[in-house]
């Protein structure tokens, strides 16, 4: 895998396709099992901020049962909904500042990291808006706060862990 530019984020599906978000180019790569190259499938038309365009993305996922990537489009400080079925464009479906990383859990809860409010979210795609389950409290070391979150993990009994950049810690809610 030679042929990329900053991967950032990436998202390993059940049949070992692999999703890349590429920052450096601007767009999303597949990558099949065994491929020689990988096909881009979303943003690829340059740096730019319209639907069919992407500006240093942070992270990507796949929700299998909507057929669908969700793509943390960080130079654009939105998070958008991109089709498996052949799409040329994404749709923001969340549009606050400070999207990071992405995760959803099994009920189809999507969960967003934003480092700029110090917080995690959990949506249900096409609803708005978004409750805080982890932080929000400001910027802090205190329990209940984060400084620069990045990753999320929801596990199966909903407990959130986030990696809590500046405070060099691991947190559980």
């Amino acid at each position: 895998m030679n042929q990329l530019r900053w991967p950032h984020g990436l998202f390993v599906d059940d049949d070992q396709t692999l999703y890349i978000a590429e920052w450096g180019n601007h767009r999303i790569v597949e990558w099949k099992a065994g491929a020689t190259c990988g096909r881009v499938v979303a943003g690829g038309n340059g740096l730019g901020s319209t639907a069919d365009q992407l500006n240093h993305p942070l992270d990507v996922i796949v929700d299998k049962v909507r057929d669908c990537l969700f793509i943390a489009d960080g130079g654009n400080n939105r998070v958008l909904r991109w089709s498996l079925r052949g799409a040329t464009s994404g749709e923001t479906i969340i549009n606050e500042g400070g999207a990071t990383f992405l995760t959803m859990d099994e009920q189809g809860f999507l969960f967003v990291t934003n480092w700029l409010g110090h917080e995690v979210k959990r949506w249900l795609p096409g609803e708005t808006p978004g409750t805080v389950v982890a932080g929000g409290n400001g910027i802090g070391s205190r329990l209940n706060q984060l400084n620069c979150t990045r990753k999320v993990f929801v596990d199966r009994d909903r407990s959130v862990y986030v990696s809590d950049g500046y405070n060099n810690r691991v947190m559980k809610w």
